[in-house]
């Protein structure tokens, strides 16, 4: 996949990051930030995009407009809940060529559901052909129809592995 690296020099230099940079929460700054508003993904076919989204994984379609960016242009939302949006751009007429992964690019959305949410979209999966990676007792890896990558992960909004992440 890549070159050998060194695992324990990669650990330290972790390490002097954790040193320097992180914080206990008790003297951490607030954010800047009020949220997410949204996540804007690409789309080959708005349609296919509409019943992957709304059908298999059960987020709601809220809205569809032109975008403003490019004339022609479809940009469409998701509700993932709690106020977060997922969004989409069909780009008519522009040569995106296919997924791929790059430095500053989208490695994979992590979206947190409810577990038994979880196990009803791991079925819907599994009824519509989508391979999907199950990794530990709480992750869904799989691809969207254009290629990204997106985790159903049934632990709650701020936590990872049983450890609070905010």
């Amino acid at each position: 996949m890549g070159t050998t690296v060194d695992r324990a020099a990669l650990a330290t230099e972790r390490d002097r990051i954790v040193a320097t940079y992180l914080r206990v929460k008790a003297e951490r700054p607030a954010s800047s930030a009020r949220g997410v508003h949204h996540v804007a993904l690409i789309s080959a076919e708005v349609e296919r995009t509409v019943r992957f989204y709304q059908e298999i994984l059960e987020f709601p379609l809220t809205e569809v407009f032109e975008n403003r960016d490019l004339p022609g242009s479809t940009h469409f939302f998701f509700d993932l809940g709690n106020g977060n949006a997922i969004a989409f751009f069909d780009l008519p007429g522009v040569d995106v060529g296919p997924y791929a992964e790059v430095l500053g690019g989208l490695h994979h959305l992590a979206i947190s559901v409810e577990p038994a949410r979880w196990e009803r979209l791991k079925s819907n999966l599994a009824v519509a052909g989508v391979e999907y990676a199950h990794v530990d007792e709480v992750s869904l890896y799989f691809r969207d129809p254009d290629g990204a990558r997106v985790e159903l992960i049934a632990e709650p909004l701020g936590q990872m592995y049983g450890s609070p992440v905010v």
